[in-house]
């Protein structure tokens, strides 16, 4: 994780992890807009001065847990391609890991993935889509997801090497099935899907 990210590396407390934990949970339950340090100090039974410790504001706190996603995502798509030789069924393990439900990964107890997955898909951009994204650009806060975009894109060149735009379409596969899952569960009439967890639609599409 960049380090600019935050003032105390959460990872090395019992405090820390569980203002990760606990900031997953309430951003899912609040959203992002009306989550804030006071609320979540009050959940974990602790100070708005302890948590201020760990992170400067809550914008650096959600690039945080946005950029711990993607870095975990693309684990996940090494770990699960890595024996597989057909390029087609690696993008297609990519495009089902992006698209459908996400289960807690029990080896990381302090984040709960399954919660972690829609809190991305509802609040994930509004870590870049900011009039500072060019500030925080070059401290390399979004380099977790400039590297998954790169993971795929070398995988998109495996199905055709010639292909010219695999950076791009790594990026479009990643947003489509943010929005399109956003979408379904919010805005129905942006999509062509009328049932609440229909992900195998997003999948096909």
């Amino acid at each position: 994780m960049n380090e600019r990210l935050y003032l105390r590396n959460p990872e090395d407390t019992e405090l820390g992890r569980r203002i990760l934990k606990h900031s997953v949970d309430l951003i899912y339950k609040l959203g992002f807009e009306s989550f804030t340090f006071k609320k979540l100090a009050e959940e974990i039974d602790s100070t708005e001065a302890g948590i201020y410790r760990y992170f400067e504001n809550k914008h650096n706190l959600l690039i945080y847990i946005t950029a711990w996603y993607f870095g975990w995502l693309a684990y996940q798509i090494s770990f699960q391609t890595n024996n597989i030789k057909d390029p087609k069924i690696k993008l297609q393990k990519i495009i089902n890991l992006l698209a459908l439900p996400i289960e807690d990964d029990k080896q990381t107890n302090h984040i709960d993935e399954g919660l972690l997955h829609p809190v991305i898909v509802a609040e994930g951009s509004k870590a870049y889509l900011t009039k500072q994204v060019e500030k925080d650009n070059k401290k390399q806060f979004f380099q977790p997801y400039k590297d998954l975009c790169n993971l795929i894109g070398n995988i998109i060149l495996e199905n055709n090497p010639n292909y010219k735009y695999p950076k791009s379409l790594a990026s479009t596969i990643i947003e489509v099935a943010h929005f399109q899952n956003f979408f379904m569960h919010n805005l129905t009439s942006l999509t062509d899907y009328s049932k609440k967890n229909n992900e195998v639609e997003i999948v096909e599409f």
